[in-house]
């Protein structure tokens, strides 16, 4: 039981469902984060769920159909390559097309673009090391929340910090609890996303 609950909140909770869940906050729970008309904002986010989400979920679990991936868990570092690459070139494609629609606010393509950093120097470390792709994006929402939090004062981040920090110790748990991970790749992971994002979103919104 507390094998197949630990397997619910790793899908639940992967990485790929985090740059979502930035660009909800910023589009929707702190408007003035962008000049993005209200009109279009919806039409925007679903744009973004389907390139940084759901396609690169649908490819991943095409990859396993076929056999070349063993696990969407990813738990052997052999398993993380192919999908992660090509998760890098979904994300890197994105970034251009939000960079190259002029009328966007570029804070979009900014935003994307440091996560996407975040995703290729993750791709490249698990040539030969597996950090934890989760705790990586937990560490970058935590980022984006904190920032967000002391860049616009009408919003509040104290409660969602505290959830999300009692959200990425889950995570971290869940992931030792499926030895997915080492302790060790669970911390360098959650601090690496933590701090590249951190840094970027702060330059985004200074």
């Amino acid at each position: 039981m507390k094998r197949v609950f630990s397997l619910i909140i790793s899908v639940v909770l992967q990485p790929l469902v985090v740059p979502s869940l930035v660009f909800g906050l910023a589009l929707f729970v702190v408007p003035e984060a962008t000049s993005i008309p209200e009109s279009f904002k919806s039409r925007l986010f679903y744009l973004l769920v389907l390139s940084t989400l759901v396609i690169p979920m649908v490819t991943i679990f095409g990859l396993r159909l076929s056999g070349t991936l063993k696990s969407v868990h990813m738990a052997e570092l052999k398993d993380r390559a192919i999908p992660f690459t090509v998760t890098s070139i979904y994300y890197l494609l994105t970034v251009y097309f939000l960079r190259e629609m002029n009328e966007l606010d570029p804070i979009l393509w900014q935003a994307l673009g440091v996560i996407t950093l975040a995703i290729v120097l993750l791709t490249i470390v698990t040539f030969f090391w597996k950090m934890s792709a989760h705790m990586t994006g937990m560490g970058g929402l935590l980022a984006a929340v904190l920032v967000l939090g002391y860049r616009f004062p009408t919003f509040q981040p104290v409660y969602p910090l505290l959830g999300l920090l009692m959200l990425a110790g889950l995570v971290g748990t869940v992931r030792l609890h499926l030895d997915a991970h080492r302790p060790t790749e669970i911390y360098i992971g959650l601090i690496f996303g933590f701090t590249l994002c951190f840094i970027g979103f702060s330059w985004i919104w200074a």
